[in-house]
C-alpha cells in the first residue's frame, strides 16, 4: 500500500513541475522540495531500509506515546499544587525489573531485521558489470572495466561534470544533471569499485540506498542491483572542498539492450577517435 501511494503521487507530481512537463523517470528518483520522506527505490536494498524504518516508526510511536504518559502522570501527582504534603517513597523493584527488561526486549525484537539488513549491505554476489568510480575536485570519473576498445589498449571510461546553469534545458534539474550519465542495465548484479584521486569523497544515490567513502589510496566495493528503469540522481556526501555541493550523480537504468546498444556506440566512438 506504501509503495502505490507513492507511485500514485510520483506520477501525479511528473505531470507538471513549475509548468514545464517532467518525465515521470526523472521526477520520482530525485529530492523534492520540503520532502519528509525516502525517494521511491529502485534497488532491493532501499526497499527494505523503507521497510525497516517504517517498522522502526511503530515502536518509536510507542515508545513515545508511553514515555510521554508517565511524565505527564508523574508532573501531575508530584506537582506541589496536587500534593500539599510531600509523602514516604519507596523503590519498587518489580518496576525497577520491568523498566529495565522490556526495553532490553524491544532492542532484540529491532536488532533481528537490521542484522539482515545489514548483512545484505554487504553481501557480494557475482557480478554481471563492474563500474569504477573515482572522485575528483570536483567531479566524478567512470570506468566500465569489463570493456576494453578495440585495439584493447584502455577500458572505456569518461569523466561527469554538473551542468551549468545557462547549459540546462527544459526538464533538466538545477544542480542535479551532469553532462555525461552513468547507464547501467536493470536486473543486474552490479558492483560498484569507488576510490578518490585527492581527497575523501562519498559516492550517494539515495534511491539505491548507496553511500560508498571515496578514499585516495583505498578501494571500497558495494554490490547494487537495479529493480527498474530510470533516471537517478545523487550527490558527493562528503565534505571535500570549496565545490562539495557541485559533484551531481546522474545514473540512468536501462534494459539489457539499450545498455549493450550504447556501449557498442561508445567503443565505436572510441575506435574512431
Amino acid at each position: 500500500m506504501l509503495f502505490f501511494l507513492q507511485d500514485l503521487k510520483s506520477i501525479i507530481g511528473s505531470i507538471h513541475f513549475f509548468g514545464f512537463y517532467l518525465p515521470s523517470e526523472a521526477f520520482n528518483d530525485a529530492p523534492e522540495a520540503w520532502q519528509l520522506g525516502f525517494q521511491d527505490p529502485g534497488t532491493p536494498i532501499m526497499e527494505g531500509i523503507i521497510e525497516f524504518h517504517n517498522n522502526l516508526m511503530f515502536y518509536i510511536t510507542l515508545i513515545v506515546v508511553v514515555v510521554s504518559w508517565v511524565l505527564a502522570r508523574c508532573l501531575y501527582f508530584y506537582n506541589s499544587d496536587s500534593n500539599k504534603e510531600s509523602e514516604m517513597f519507596t523503590h519498587s523493584t518489580p518496576l525497577e525489573i520491568v523498566w529495565t527488561i522490556v526495553p532490553a526486549l524491544v532492542l532484540m525484537v529491532i536488532a533481528v531485521p537490521s542484522f539482515a539488513l545489514l548483512y545484505s549491505l554487504d553481501e557480494m554476489v557475482e557480478p554481471g558489470l563492474t563500474l569504477k568510480v573515482i572522485g575528483h575536485q570536483w567531479y566524478w570519473s567512470y570506468e566500465y572495466s569489463d570493456y576494453l576498445n578495440f585495439e584493447g589498449s584502455e577500458s572505456l571510461n569518461f569523466d561527469s561534470y554538473m551542468l551549468p546553469f545557462e547549459d540546462l534545458t527544459k526538464g533538466n534539474l538545477r544542480l542535479l544533471e551532469v553532462d555525461n550519465r552513468i547507464l547501467l542495465p536493470i536486473n543486474t548484479h552490479i558492483r560498484v569499485i569507488v576510490s578518490a584521486a585527492d581527497v575523501l569523497h562519498s559516492w550517494a544515490v539515495p534511491s539505491f540506498g548507496i553511500k560508498v567513502d571515496a578514499c585516495p589510496g583505498r578501494i571500497n566495493q558495494m554490490s547494487m542491483f537495479i529493480k527498474r528503469e530510470g533516471v537517478y540522481y545523487g550527490q558527493c556526501s562528503e565534505i571535500c572542498g570549496v565545490n562539495h555541493g557541485f559533484m551531481p550523480i546522474v545514473v540512468k537504468g536501462v534494459n539489457l539492450e539499450e545498455f549493450v546498444s550504447w556501449i557498442c556506440s561508445k567503443l565505436e566512438l572510441s575506435f574512431d577517435d
